[in-house]
């Protein structure tokens, strides 16, 4: 009984050894494959699921979680910047009564990173170079609810929300679901 149980271990010893052995050989410039296994070697240290056999649903759902959070993102931003985009100076004021000079150059970028970044966002061109301007445009929001206009938290929330999900992508970039991934390239 005792040589069944030792040749047990020794299998899983050397099953453990050659899935390490596979993580330390995983080429980083590829982008991380969807895992059927509870707990695959790019995931060490995440917290193992309950029911493992839930990693079946949850693999192939979070490429497209992750994109659907993408386009939607970046359609709220097109939304948010269509009237912009019609009249692009016209936040020029508001950026001159914050401190950015000269304002028209501001309002223009302002435009822009709405209304072209919120497309290029929602299709997964350059995602990082646009979550990461989205994300600035973001922070002075919450800067001017916060601050100038002594909201506090409660006028600044949605703000807060938003920026973290541009820096989700400003740090992620786009997955396989994206004019990035169809080009191969990402900054």
């Amino acid at each position: 009984m005792k040589l069944a149980e030792t040749g047990l271990a020794a299998q899983a010893l050397a099953t453990s050894v050659r899935r390490n052995t596979e993580a330390a050989m995983i080429d980083p410039r590829q982008p991380p494959a969807l895992y059927a296994e509870p707990m695959p070697p790019g995931e060490r240290g995440r917290p193992r699921l309950i029911f493992p056999g839930l990693m079946r649903l949850y693999g192939p759902l979070s490429a497209l979680a992750e994109t659907v959070m993408r386009v939607v993102a970046g359609g709220v931003l097109v939304t948010h910047g269509w009237g912009k985009i019609g009249d692009p100076f016209g936040a020029t004021e508001l950026a001159q009564g914050l401190g950015f000079h000269p304002g028209e150059l501001w309002s223009l970028l302002l435009a822009v990173t709405e209304f072209v970044g919120g497309l290029c966002i929602a299709i997964g061109l350059l995602t990082r170079f646009w979550a990461l301007a989205a994300l600035a445009v973001l922070l002075v929001t919450v800067y001017f609810h916060w601050i100038v206009q002594a909201q506090g938290f409660k006028g600044s929330e949605y703000s807060i929300v938003w920026a973290s999900i541009m820096l989700f992508f400003a740090v992620r970039g786009s997955n396989r679901h994206a004019v990035d991934a169809l080009i191969g390239r990402q900054l």
